[in-house]
């Protein structure tokens, strides 16, 4: 990643933020349930007003800034991934599908050959 890993200490400004953050979402969804009266506008815009305030309560903590930064680290890293064509996605497909199906030949001809030693051969059991 781009950013280099430093701890930081978690202050107690940032432990209130997070705290903030959690009361604000179980608020929002206590809201939901006691607008119900009111109707389903009125209860939705509560929650997501809520919701949207702890999401920024949340950003705005130490916590929730690293987060950003590695959300933002894992697009930049998703975006150098060298995606396959489709020409080569369906040949792997392909040798995929051969190797299944001459491994399960192979597994049934084992399990055939194990079943005719042990019940014909050892143990005389005849079909």
């Amino acid at each position: 990643m781009a950013t280099t890993q430093i701890e930081t200490v978690s202050t107690s400004a940032d432990k209130a933020k997070l705290a903030g953050a959690v009361l604000l979402a179980v608020g929002a969804i206590v809201a939901f349930y006691l607008l119900a009266r009111q109707g389903s506008l009125v209860q939705w815009a509560a929650l997501l007003v809520g919701l949207a305030a702890a999401v920024g309560a949340f950003a705005s903590s130490e916590s929730g800034r690293q987060l950003l930064a590695f959300g933002r680290d894992s697009w930049r890293e998703v975006k150098k991934v060298v995606w396959p064509t489709r020409k080569e996605t369906m040949q792997m497909t392909a040798y995929v599908f051969a190797f299944v199906a001459v491994m399960s030949v192979f597994l049934w001809l084992t399990d055939k050959t194990l079943e005719w030693v042990f019940f014909d051969l050892i143990l005389g059991w005849r079909k």
